[in-house]
């Protein structure tokens, strides 16, 4: 657990590299793990964080907005992902899958990224610009087109969350974990590729 919260918190702060991209993260996740608290899922205190937190990356959005004013940095990213990490694991003790399928996204960039740059013996301590989104940048997406295909991801997430949530039978969970995987995979996919004009 102390590793998976380690890891979480440190993707938080590698994947706020282009501007709204930690907004259009957080904003869905914080309200997905509000939800499930307004259903029982989570303490009252950290459904109050949750939602505390929702609010304040709405509130921070004009200023990190594209050409950004106002950055997170470590200062903000780390303990943003600590206080997600940290419901993220009271949520997956009773509902495993929605915890899974509300961070898989920046999960799955990060992990894949990090895995990929090790098993090419690179430098994975370093810094480096070889995240999907990244490499959308480099493949010719604008700002604006990452972000609103990472947002769009993200909001479908969070559809299946909540479905898997309101019910615990393998029959909806599974699926949608599967449809969340799916996504997520072309997500990357497209970021992968070079876009057509």
């Amino acid at each position: 657990m102390f590793v998976a919260l380690l890891w979480f918190v440190n993707l938080v702060n590698f994947m706020d590299g282009v501007d709204w991209m930690t907004v259009v993260e957080v904003v869905p996740v914080t309200l997905g793990l509000a939800i499930c608290g307004l259903i029982g899922g989570l303490p009252p205190g950290a459904t109050f964080v949750a939602f505390a937190l929702c609010g304040a990356m709405i509130g921070f959005a004009p200023f990190n907005r594209p050409v950004a004013r106002l950055f997170l940095g470590d200062v903000g990213s780390l303990p943003i992902g600590l206080l997600i990490g940290w419901m993220l694991v009271l949520l997956a003790d009773t509902h495993l899958v929605p915890a899974l399928l509300l961070p898989l996204y920046y999960l799955a960039d990060a992990t894949v990224t990090l895995l990929r740059r090790a098993y090419r013996h690179e430098q994975i301590m370093q810094a480096h610009r070889s995240h999907f989104y990244q490499r959308a940048r480099d493949n010719g997406f604008s700002v604006y087109q990452i972000i609103c295909r990472v947002l769009a991801a993200n909001v479908c997430l969070l559809a299946f969350a909540i479905v898997a949530f309101m019910s615990p039978s393998a029959i909806v969970q599974l699926p949608a974990l599967l449809a969340g995987g799916v996504i997520t995979a072309a997500l990357l996919w497209n970021f992968g590729h070079r876009r057509e004009v």
